[in-house]
C-alpha cells in the first residue's frame, strides 16, 4: 500500500501550528510560536511546516495532501450575513476588513500555494475540513476510545460555536451545532476584555481568579443571576442566546458595549494592569458559575444524543479544566478524554487526521492511553546542540555519565529550595509543559508560589501552579483516582494535607489570602484547595519519572511543582540557546538540559543584546 503522508496546517487567526502523520501515526506537531518567539503567532506556520517535515524525514514533494483547518469561503459567507446583519453598526470595521478578504483570505488555496513554494512543489492536493470538523477530529481519533460522544466549544469557527458529534470507527457525525453570534467562547471571552485581561490569552488568568470569588457573596449572586437574565439565555439542552445589544465582537474589533455593562454591573471596565479588586474576583467567579452549567448541559445533551458512555472533548473551551472536572464529577459519561492541544494549534493536527480518515477512507485503531504520545511531538536536541549553546555562551557546566547521579543531585537542590529549569526530549504541543519544557520547585515551600510569579515568571502574584505527581501517590494528596497526563482536570486536595483557614477568611484581601499557608504543599494548593494536576507515570516521560522518583526519596514528597519554561509574554523555550538565556534572564538557581547541570553562580553574564523583554500578554 502506498505511504498517505499527510501535512495539517492552522493559520491566520492566533495559534498557528503545523502537523505531520504518516499512515495515520502522528509524527510531529508543533505551534509557529515556537519558532518565531511571538506568543500566539497567527502568521503562516512556515518554521513548524519546516520542522515536521524534517523529523518525520520526508521532502514536502513526498506529501500525499494538504489539509487546512477551516473553509474561508464558509468564514467570508459569516463575515458578509453578520455585518448585513447588523448594518449600519460595523460599517467601518467592514470596509476595513473586506479588502484583506478578496485580496488574500478569500483566495486561502491560493495564498497557501505561493507560501509553500519555497518548500517544493505547491501542487499537492489540499482539504478543507471545517473549523469544528478539525477539532472534533483532533478530539476523536488520537483518543483511546473505539465510539464516543464529541463535544467541540470555542469561540467561532466558520459558523458554528458549539458543535455535539459522534465518533465510532473511522467516522464522524456532527448531530447538532450551535452557531455565530451565539458563542460560550465568545462570551467567556468577552468578561476576559472587560475584567482587563487580553482576550485568545487572559482566559487562564480569569480561571486563576476565580477561587477567590466569594461564593456565599450576595453580589456573587447577583451578578451570576444578571449574567443569565440580561445577556445569555441558557436553554436546558445548553445552547445559549447572546443578547447581541450587550456585544460588539460581530462588528466591531471590541467584545462589548461598555456603557451597557457598566450600568449592568454598576462596576467600569477594568484597565489593564490596574489593581484587581474583590468586585472583580465574584464576576469572574459568577462567569466561571455560568460556563459550568452551559457545559454540563451541553455534555449531557452530547450523552442523549449518543448514547455513548465516552466523551472527548476539543475547542478552546475545553482547557477550562475546572468545567472539565466538573463533568468528570457529575458521572454523566465513564471516561473522559480532551485533546491536549484544544485550541486552535490542535485544528492543524484534527484537518490532518480528518483527511486521513474521511478524505481518504483509512480505517482507525484506537490506541491504549491515546495516540498523543504524551503530547511529546515537537523537536529534540542533540548533546552536541546542548554544548554548541553552551559554548556560544562560554557557560561552564558539569557533565553526569549516568542520568541517575544527576536527577539525584538535582532533587536535593530542589528539597533546598533551589529553582531548577528542566529541559530534556521532545518540546511538548499545546500550551502546557509537562516536564520536557518546564520549571521545577518544592510544593512544600510556602514562599515558593511568590517566587515564582515574581522573581522568575514576572507574572501575576494571584496566578497558581500546578503540581506534577506520581501516578501511584496521586490517591495520598488528592480526591481522585482518575489520571491527568495533560493538566487539563482539577481534583481537590485530601483534608488531611490542608491547614484550617483564619478567621474572616473571605473577607481578607487578595495577598493575605493568597500567602495564607493553606496546605502540607502550599506551593502547588490554590485558594479553594484544589490544583490542576499532572500525573506521570514511568511510561510516559522516564526522565521526569526518574527525578520524581529521586524528589521523593529524598524528600518523602511524590510531586513537583510544573510550570512552563518562559516569562510572561514569551512562548515556552524550544531550543537549547532559548532555555539558557530564559535561565540567566530570571531568578532560576540551575538548568538542566539532557545530562548537563548549570549551575547559576558559576555563570559569565549574558552578552549585551540579549536582554529580552516580551510584551505583556
Amino acid at each position: 500500500m502506498a505511504r498517505i503522508v499527510i501535512l495539517g496546517i492552522s493559520a491566520f487567526y492566533h495559534d498557528s501550528a503545523a502537523a505531520l502523520i504518516v499512515n495515520g501515526t502522528i509524527v510531529a506537531a508543533a505551534q509557529e510560536e515556537r519558532f518565531t518567539r511571538k506568543k500566539h503567532d497567527a502568521g503562516f506556520p512556515i518554521h513548524a511546516i519546516r520542522y515536521v517535515l524534517r523529523e518525520a524525514g520526508v521532502d514536502f514533494d513526498d506529501l500525499t495532501t494538504i489539509a487546512f483547518y477551516d473553509k474561508p469561503l464558509l468564514k467570508f459567507e459569516r463575515l458578509l450575513e453578520t455585518y448585513h446583519a447588523f448594518a449600519p453598526r460595523g460599517l467601518v470595521s467592514f470596509i476595513t476588513a473586506l479588502p484583506v478578504w478578496m485580496k488574500e483570505k478569500l483566495f486561502m488555496k491560493n495564498v497557501l500555494r505561493k507560501q509553500l513554494k519555497a518548500l517544493g512543489d505547491a501542487r499537492v492536493p489540499m482539504l478543507f475540513p471545517e473549523h469544528h470538523l478539525s477539532h472534533a477530529a483532533s478530539a476523536f481519533y488520537p483518543s483511546p476510545f473505539e465510539e464516543a460522544a464529541i463535544l467541540t466549544i470555542d469561540g467561532v469557527g466558520e459558523w458554528a460555536t458549539t458543535t455535539l458529534c459522534y465518533g465510532k470507527s473511522n467516522t464522524i457525525k456532527i448531530l447538532k451545532e450551535l452557531h455565530f453570534p451565539h458563542s460560550v467562547g465568545l462570551l467567556y471571552a468577552a468578561f476576559t476584555y472587560y475584567l482587563g485581561f487580553k482576550i485568545n490569552s487572559g482566559e487562564y488568568k480569569v480561571m486563576g481568579l476565580v477561587p477567590y470569588g466569594d461564593m456565599a457573596s450576595p453580589q456573587t449572586n447577583e451578578f451570576r443571576q444578571k449574567i443569565l437574565s440580561t445577556l445569555v439565555d441558557v436553554r436546558e439542552d445548553g445552547s445559549i442566546l447572546l443578547n447581541m445589544d450587550f456585544f460588539d465582537f460581530a462588528t466591531q474589533l471590541t467584545m462589548t458595549r461598555d456603557e451597557k455593562w457598566e450600568s449592568l454591573f454598576d462596576l467600569p471596565r477594568r484597565e489593564s494592569e490596574s489593581e484587581i479588586r474583590q468586585v472583580h474576583m465574584n464576576l469572574a467567579l459568577a462567569l466561571q458559575q455560568v460556563t459550568e452549567q452551559i457545559v454540563l448541559m451541553l455534555a449531557r445533551t452530547a450523552q442523549q444524543l449518543t448514547g455513548s458512555r465516552n466523551l472527548v472533548m476539543a475547542g478552546g473551551v475545553a482547557l477550562n479544566c475546572v468545567a472539565n472536572s466538573k463533568i468528570r464529577e457529575a458521572g454523566i459519561f465513564d471516561a473522559v478524554w480532551i485533546q491536549p492541544a484544544a485550541g486552535d494549534a490542535g485544528g492543524a493536527l484534527g484537518a490532518a487526521l480528518a483527511a486521513h480518515h474521511i478524505g481518504h477512507h483509512q480505517p482507525r485503531t484506537p490506541t491504549p492511553g491515546d495516540a498523543m504520545q504524551n503530547a511529546y511531538l515537537g523537536p529534540e536536541y542533540t548533546d552536541k546542540e546542548i554544548l554548541n549553546a553552551a559554548q556560544k555562551f562560554n557557560a561552564p557546566f558539569r557533565r553526569f555519565e549516568k542520568f541517575s547521579d544527576l536527577t539525584a543531585q538535582v532533587s536535593e537542590k530542589i528539597a533546598a529550595g533551589k529553582i531548577v529549569g528542566w529541559f530534556q526530549g521532545r518540546m511538548e504541543f499545546g500550551p502546557r509543559a509537562l516536564g520536557n519544557r518546564s520549571i521545577l520547585g518544592d510544593p512544600r515551600n510556602p514562599s515558593l508560589q511568590k517566587m515564582l510569579n515574581l522573581k522568575i515568571k514576572s507574572r501575576e502574584e494571584f496566578r497558581p501552579f500546578a503540581p506534577s505527581v506520581l501516578l501511584e501517590d496521586l490517591q495520598d494528596y488528592f480526591k481522585t483516582t482518575e489520571p491527568s497526563p495533560y493538566m487539563l482536570f482539577v481534583a481537590a486536595l485530601r483534608c488531611e494535607l490542608r491547614q484550617p483557614e483564619p478567621e474572616h477568611y473571605q473577607t481578607m484581601s487578595l495577598h493575605d489570602r493568597l500567602y495564607h499557608v493553606r496546605s502540607d504543599v502550599p506551593a502547588v494548593t490554590h485558594i479553594d484547595y484544589s490544583a490542576r494536576i499532572q500525573t506521570v507515570t514511568r511510561e510516559s516521560n522516564p526522565e521526569f519519572f526518574q527525578l520524581l522518583r529521586d524528589f521523593k526519596a529524598i524528600s518523602g514528597c511524590g510531586m513537583l511543582i510544573n510550570t512552563s519554561f518562559n516569562v510572561r509574554g514569551e512562548p515556552i523555550v524550544c531550543t537549547p540557546q532559548e532555555a539558557y538565556a530564559g535561565f540567566m534572564r530570571t531568578g532560576m538557581d540551575y538548568l538542566v538540559m539532557g545530562n548537563f547541570l548549570f549551575d547559576r553562580r558559576e555563570q559569565p553574564a549574558l552578552p549585551s543584546g540579549l536582554e529580552q523583554h516580551f510584551p505583556l500578554d
